[in-house]
């Protein structure tokens, strides 16, 4: 395409917007209403998320040995557990460890001090294995269990099933979400160009006669769409800018004792997927929607 086409196309585009402010106002509007929405809900799923994944640290399986096991042999299996993908951290719990913890949290002083040096757990070590990701969990704990030495593997599968199936239903509403946010907005861009063309009828019939090639015709409705979805995409975000951190500082301090061990994601590391997603959003349900009611109007014209 010439530069003078692509000229021609982005001034008729613009007049368009300005021919039909209403529609045009209502379409950026509503667009941007969307993605506010989407926005919003992006803060919440996103640091839901991070908190999920920041609990999902905290969650592992421990390692017991075999009665007899050697100091060599247990560095053997640590080395095998540390070579998986699954694997976060590997912290090895001595007996000792073990029968100092057990005594402070369950006995008292007196009770403590009659076993005297003895260690009822001298076959507790153990190595306490912390995972990437719950939903890997199954698959390391086969492995561990198939290792020489390992006489027992202690987890919770009720707890990695609870954020695998929270995980799923997250991505389910992100899902249903964004297709309704897609049809709500090519709607209302089909109703913004459909205007256009009605308004440029006699212009675009003269066009054909002459011989316009309907990818001419098309280019300045795709820019309108385009622009508009542009400029939804961008109002929403100035205001989720400004909005988020004095969104996380009002929720932190009004409910610290809520909220005091989450920890929320950074506003640069939130809008540095945000930014991105709700441009791709806004621009491609503009193309798409135009491109789509161009097509459909021309062929309607044509009798097609």
């Amino acid at each position: 395409m010439r530069i003078s086409t692509i000229i021609y196309s982005m001034k008729q585009g613009f007049k368009n917007i300005r021919r039909n402010r209403m529609f045009s106002a209502a379409s950026v509007g509503t667009i941007g209403a969307c993605l506010f929405l989407f926005g919003i809900f992006y803060f919440v799923v996103a640091n839901f998320q991070f908190m999920v994944k920041t609990a999902e640290t905290s969650v592992g399986v421990t390692v017991f040995f075999d009665k007899g096991i050697s100091q060599e042999q247990i560095d053997i299996i640590g080395d095998e557990i540390r070579t998986r993908a699954e694997v976060a951290s590997i912290t090895f719990v001595s007996a000792e460890e073990t029968w100092n913890n057990y005594k402070e949290k369950f006995l008292n002083k007196e009770l403590a001090e009659s076993f005297g040096e003895d260690n009822p757990l001298k076959d507790s070590a153990s190595y306490t294995v912390k995972l990437n990701d719950v939903s890997m969990q199954k698959d390391l704990v086969s492995f561990i269990e198939r290792l020489d030495g390992v006489r027992q593997v202690n987890h919770s599968d009720t707890i990695a099933d609870t954020f695998k199936t929270f995980n799923a239903l997250v991505g389910y509403v992100s899902g249903a979400i964004i297709i309704i946010l897609f049809g709500v907005a090519i709607f209302l861009i089909n109703t913004t160009v459909t205007m256009g063309i009605a308004v440029r009828r006699e212009e675009i019939s003269i066009m054909k006669l002459i011989g316009a090639k309907d990818s001419f015709i098309r280019a300045p409705f795709i820019v309108e769409g385009i622009t508009i979805g542009f400029l939804g995409s961008v109002i929403p975000l100035v205001f989720l800018y400004f909005m988020y951190n004095r969104l996380i500082d009002y929720i932190s301090g009004k409910y610290n004792n809520i909220f005091r061990t989450f920890q929320f994601i950074e506003v640069n590391g939130i809008f540095k997927t945000l930014v991105p997603l709700s441009l791709i959003l806004g621009v491609g349900i503009g193309f798409f929607g135009s491109f789509l009611t161009v097509r459909k109007q021309l062929r309607l014209k044509e009798g097609k």
